[in-house]
């Protein structure tokens, strides 16, 4: 019998999958805190949620998760660790408290000549709402490898649906349509809402501060162990026809290599593959870099881990087309009300309650997000900030004639004016320290998790036979939960802990809105609308 009371538990990455697993292996697995070493290449924490910068030189957010109530994994994690601000209450609380105030309910979702469209019609044609809900009940199994657009006709995606699905969600055309299926069946639920981005929770904060700072907090208040940049290049494993078990770790630091043996009693917990790893910035007059996986050590890691075992994945399929998976971001600091005063009497919504307003005559079809300010635990009164993306960062702008990629930030912000059609409004904020940045961030395997796949081409969370490791994330096979995400990374993290130790816990059910009659009626006719 393994020694659990001295059993060492290293967790590569530092991603929310990882960051909850640390929670529940001290809760749960009765594992002493300071025997779970979390090892992260980069000299941060967080993985896909963060938030960073100050009010002189620019925030960066790279994008944010969006949530829901039925999150349940994902809450129940959050309902143990103390908020940012206050110790006396959880982050769940803080979240649903702050939902409370600011509901989402977003009047200017789609905008097209500078106007509002009008969105009394998700203007589907009957034969593509017929293959809607023929999707909803063909087997996975008949979908490994297949498109979105090889499931619909071309007229579905100039359809009001597929411009608030495309844009709330980022699928693509090219995107797996076994993907989209499961996104239709879990979030059911929320589909006559769907126009309206009703439903959609948010953090009071960026996720960085609002949820990475407070469960980092909490687990190094216990004593758990952050050894920032140190990258794991390489993991050994003795595997034979029964059993496969982690022997060792080649870790990186600086220049060095060093070998670190998992001994019987040790476990190993791997994130595989990054949706924000080999990510640029550029700033207000320089275009970002797109880097590729040469630069990535987690797709590196994988792709190393994968040669050694069918079961470990195929991470070639999601790393390996970065032209289809990738697209910019890009964070607006101002020091002015200006435009966020235009965009509430245009939109009629307060900053909090929109959500996504997307430019659907835009090339790149760029959307913006205008969070509750203060979006940042230092962001001044009279400082208000911004985020959006394009979802065609290779075509020319309808205005500024270059490649979204090849833009620097204050291209991409006369771009969105022009769409907005406020070039005049906003000319004195271009041409003044007003704007005090706007940072484009370009995301080579952002879009990566959607790409086709077949099954196996995840890893399940515990390949069969792994005796002391398991696989977390994005990038892991969980049945009918949807990747992108927080819910997807904390389920992983509660399969991984359970499964490995007993604690007399299984994973909380993957909650499936399709499952409600009365959600699948009024989606039906809000559909059929």
């Amino acid at each position: 019998m393994l020694d659990i009371e001295n059993s060492k538990v290293y967790l590569v990455g530092s991603g929310i999958a990882s960051l909850a697993s640390a929670v529940y292996l001290i809760k749960d697995a009765k594992i002493k805190a300071e025997n779970i070493i979390i090892l992260e290449q980069n000299s941060i924490t967080g993985g896909a949620l963060d938030g960073s910068g100050d009010p002189d030189n620019g925030y960066v957010i790279r994008g944010g998760r969006m949530h829901e109530k039925k999150y349940q994994c994902y809450w129940d994690l959050l309902s143990n660790i103390p908020s940012y601000d206050d110790p006396n209450i959880t982050v769940t609380k803080e979240s649903m408290e702050f939902n409370e105030r600011f509901i989402s309910h977003a009047q200017a979702r789609l905008v097209k000549g500078g106007k509002r469209v009008d969105l009394s019609s998700f203007g589907i044609p009957k034969m593509e709402q017929i293959k809607l809900m023929e999707l909803l009940f063909i087997p996975e199994m008949f979908l490994d490898n297949k498109t979105i657009e090889e499931w619909f006709e071309p007229e579905f995606f100039e359809t009001n649906f597929w411009l608030i699905f495309t844009s709330m969600f980022a699928f693509q055309r090219w995107s797996s349509v076994a993907e989209m299926r499961r996104y239709m069946k879990r979030f059911m639920h929320l589909m006559p809402q769907l126009k309206y981005i009703g439903g959609i929770l948010r953090t009071k904060y960026n996720q960085y501060h609002s949820v990475v700072v407070p469960l980092k907090r909490y687990l190094e208040e216990r004593g758990v162990l952050f050894k920032l940049e140190y990258q794991v290049v390489d993991i050994d494993f003795d595997i034979d026809e029964k059993s496969k078990r982690a022997t060792s770790l080649h870790i990186k630091k600086g220049e060095d290599i060093e070998l670190l043996e998992i001994k019987e009693e040790d476990y190993i917990f791997i994130t595989n593959g990054s949706i924000t790893d080999s990510t640029d910035n550029g700033d207000l007059n320089n275009a970002p870099i797109l880097k590729g996986v040469e630069s990535s050590g987690a797709w590196q890691l994988w792709k190393q881990i994968a040669k050694k075992d069918s079961s470990f994945g195929n991470p070639s399929v999601f790393c390996d087309n970065i032209e289809l998976q990738k697209w910019y971001s890009f964070t607006v600091t101002l020091k002015s009300d200006t435009f966020h005063d235009y965009m509430e009497n245009f939109s009629g919504n307060t900053d909090g309650t929109g959500g996504l307003v997307t430019m659907i005559d835009s090339n790149w079809l760029m959307s913006i997000v205008i969070a509750r300010q203060p979006h940042f635990p230092n962001q001044p009164k009279e400082v208000k900030i911004f985020w959006g993306y394009g979802l065609y960062p290779d075509r020319e702008g309808n205005y500024i004639k270059k490649k979204m990629s090849d833009c620097s930030g204050k291209e991409i912000l006369q771009e969105l004016f022009y769409h907005l059609k406020i070039e005049d409004l906003t000319k004195p904020i271009i041409e003044s320290d007003k704007l005090i940045n706007c940072i484009p961030t370009a995301m080579p395997f952002i879009d990566s998790l959607f790409m086709p796949r077949a099954k196996g081409d995840r890893p399940l969370v515990i390949p069969k036979g792994a005796k002391n490791f398991a696989f977390l994330g994005q990038f892991t096979e969980i049945e009918d939960d949807c990747v992108f995400t927080v819910e997807y990374s904390t389920r992983s993290a509660q399969e991984a802990v359970y499964g490995l130790f007993d604690c007399g816990k299984k994973p909380i059910p993957v909650f499936i809105g399709a499952h409600n009659p009365i959600a699948m009626m009024k989606a039906s006719q809000a559909i059929a609308e």
